[in-house]
């Protein structure tokens, strides 16, 4: 938890320093990283198929397994970084125009998509080491690792960004060379770390085609749900882009804010994944079993008590980011909504993660493909636009997509441990 929370200090602050540029850089910003969240997407996705098969080797006492794994998914998010890569390069321009932005927010959302997409396996390689260690038990590293580079971005953006003494900043640009400096630092940083755990892998191991089919096999619906969950979001952005660029500033300044929200459940839904993971593999199903609904319990506590803070200090949040009026009514609004859908949004983030520890990753892709393509963005039109809610119906539909989401995850896991039961594996 401390770990997703400190990874999210470094988007908040480019967004708070952006902020200060103006509403139209963080339009620009806001329309860039939507595009850069369906690269992470694919990133994600490697980091679960890996997480869960080495979870697996861990709890079955199969360490050189656990670094076979490691080592394919390492050359697979290499290869995908390349990719995206090469796509930031040709295809910038064109992404962003999908996405709805024109004239100062294209060529300013271009620059930052480019600086930061082209060396995106930096990006990639991160997921793919901090999901390696944490497979493996080891979260407290990913942390401390998160906390220097925290540091170290902060005062990269605001030098990179304002300048320092007679020296002149690269205003927008600059956000983007901090991050990607830290993502490089981070990047060697867990590399690092790898070396000296009971998973070290040489790059010259012996290569596995099995391994790496049986991450790809796992890691394609994780990807698949990703691509729908980012791809539906540069759909409803293009919905609410329409509404206006004020609303979309201050519906990406307010989910800049709501990300603190969910960290507990990705921190508790990288827990379930580990330990779920572990206890399949040791064929400890009770455990398994357990082990998804107490983090899933953990995170509901948490994430309530991160609701009420949300409701009742929404101006204040507010306040840091712009001192346009209608701006941060907006966002007041949008916090307020989004703070009865945290108990909703714990229970979808950690029972998937549980699921795909337990090597079911098709039930959260159908989860995300129900919520995002059929209640979301659909809503987001209804309410949105049709009835002319504005920002309200914006988080409206968010909120009803996640108890949606919620309500079918928790049908599927209990389904799927049923099925382990009737099998007689495990549970009584």
């Amino acid at each position: 938890m401390v770990e997703n929370t400190l990874q999210m200090v470094v988007g908040f602050v480019d967004t708070l320093f952006v902020a200060r540029l103006g509403l139209n850089e963080v339009t620009a910003v806001g329309i860039a990283n939507a595009v850069l969240a369906v690269y992470i997407a694919i990133f994600m996705a490697i980091g679960v198929g890996t997480s869960s098969l080495i979870a697996r080797s861990i709890g079955s006492g199969d360490i050189e397994k656990a670094k076979s794994i490691a080592r394919q998914s390492t050359f697979i998010s290499i290869l995908a970084g390349m990719i995206f890569g090469i796509i930031s390069v040709f295809f910038s321009e064109p992404l962003l125009k999908m996405m709805g932005a024109e004239s100062d927010v294209l060529r300013d959302g271009s620059i930052y998509l480019q600086i930061v997409g082209i060396p995106s396996v930096f990006i990639s390689l991160m997921f793919n080491f901090g999901s390696i260690l944490r497979a493996a038990g080891d979260t407290k590293t990913p942390m401390k690792v998160s906390w220097w580079i925290n540091l170290i971005h902060i005062g990269l953006d605001y030098v990179l960004i304002f300048g320092i003494f007679k020296l002149d900043g690269f205003g927008l640009a600059g956000a983007a060379w901090a991050t990607v400096i830290v993502r490089l630092l981070g990047s060697a940083a867990l590399y690092h770390h790898i070396k000296k755990s009971p998973v070290s892998f040489s790059f010259f191991g012996e290569s596995s085609k099995g391994d790496s089919f049986a991450i790809l096999t796992l890691s394609a619906p994780a990807a698949i749900e990703r691509l729908i969950m980012r791809l539906g979001q540069v759909v409803y952005f293009g919905l609410i882009v329409k509404i206006g660029a004020e609303t979309y500033a201050a519906h990406t300044i307010a989910g800049n804010i709501e990300t603190f929200s969910y960290m507990p459940g990705y921190g508790l839904a990288i827990a379930a994944t580990t330990l779920v993971g572990q206890r399949i593999g040791a064929k400890q199903y009770r455990e398994a079993y357990e082990f998804g609904f107490l983090t899933t319990g953990l995170a509901i506590g948490f994430m309530s008590l991160i609701g009420l803070v949300l409701f009742f200090l929404s101006p204040w949040f507010a306040s840091w980011f712009t001192t346009d009026l209608h701006a941060r009514s907006m966002v007041v609004t949008a916090l307020k909504i989004d703070a009865f859908a945290q108990p909703a949004l714990a229970v979808g983030l950690v029972l998937a993660g549980a699921l795909q520890g337990a090597g079911d990753t098709k039930s959260p892709m159908y989860s995300t493909a129900l919520g995002m393509w059929v209640i979301r963005i659909i809503g987001v039109y209804i309410f949105g636009i049709h009835f002319g809610m504005g920002i309200a119906g914006i988080w409206i539909s968010i909120a009803i997509d996640l108890y949606t989401r919620g309500a079918f995850l928790f049908y599927q896991f209990k389904k799927h441990f049923k099925k382990i039961e009737e099998k007689n594996l495990g549970i009584n």
